[in-house]
């Protein structure tokens, strides 16, 4: 459908290499996006370039850390002037520590913050720019089940995603009269390489989570797909800092699903 579809559109996903990033790349690509992807790890760079383009995806990859802001500003100016602007901005870049609050290094907490939260705000404040000049664009922030809710041993997590969900809104609110609409996605608990200690059978957390989804499941990184097509088309033009959650419903319920 043409509503959905995102041909002629240039999309930028920080941390496209690899996990729900990769997943969320596909599906715009399959839409018709180019894909422009970063990262910060050559081979997984190469990795994923390769992937994309064994697939027929139009995709070019930049190496450098999103929390660099000088690095950032240097190759979003790059990325307008050689791919002639950014449609689409998705930002996924993310890293996560588990451990308790008391036990944590506050250094480890700020790194965190910065990856989750500053990053996201220093590539939507140099890509912004191109997008105010052009009256038009859209930019994703990837947030979590985590900016609603709490759990022993994610506080930075959930603090850097609970802060970029109120990001989200505010700079919906600053950049709506140009035409952008700033979005997020909330996934819940997904099958990912960063997931895989906690899915082995027999854990309990994995037990929980598969019991306390109403879907009965994990979600699938392709699940995230349609919600990305869509914030990043035509048919979300009227809709302006929101979080989709992608949780399998575990935010519409509480307690264990029933069937009786």
């Amino acid at each position: 459908m043409e509503l959905f579809s995102l041909q002629g559109k240039k999309a930028l996903i920080t941390g496209g290499t690899h996990g729900l990033g990769m997943a969320m790349a596909e599906g715009l690509a399959k839409a018709g996006a180019e894909l422009i992807i970063t990262g910060t790890t050559p081979s997984k760079m190469e990795e994923a370039l390769n992937y994309y383009q064994d697939k027929g995806y139009k995709t070019t990859g930049y190496l450098f850390d999103v929390t660099d802001e000088v690095a950032a500003e240097e190759n979003v100016a790059k990325i307008e002037s050689v791919h002639g602007g950014v449609d689409i901005l998705v930002n996924n870049a993310g890293i996560i520590k588990r451990m308790l609050a008391i036990d944590m290094p506050v250094e480890d907490f700020r790194k965190v913050i910065d990856v989750d939260l500053v990053g996201a705000f220093i590539m939507s404040k140099f890509v912004a720019k191109g997008m105010i000049a052009r009256r038009s664009g859209k930019i994703i922030n990837i947030c979590s089940m985590m900016s609603e809710l709490g759990r022993t041993n994610v506080s930075a997590y959930a603090a850097a995603k609970g802060g970029l969900k109120m990001l989200t809104r505010n700079l919906a609110t600053e950049w709506a009269p140009y035409n952008i609409q700033v979005n997020g996605i909330g996934p819940g608990y997904f099958a990912t390489s960063q997931t895989a200690p906690i899915r082995v059978d027999g854990n309990p957390f994995n037990e929980f989570i598969i019991s306390r989804t109403p879907a009965g499941r994990w979600g699938d990184p392709e699940d995230l797909a349609g919600a990305a097509v869509f914030l990043s088309s035509k048919a979300s033009d009227f809709v302006n800092g929101q979080i989709i959650y992608v949780d399998g419903g575990i935010l519409a319920t509480i307690g264990k699903p029933s069937n009786e």
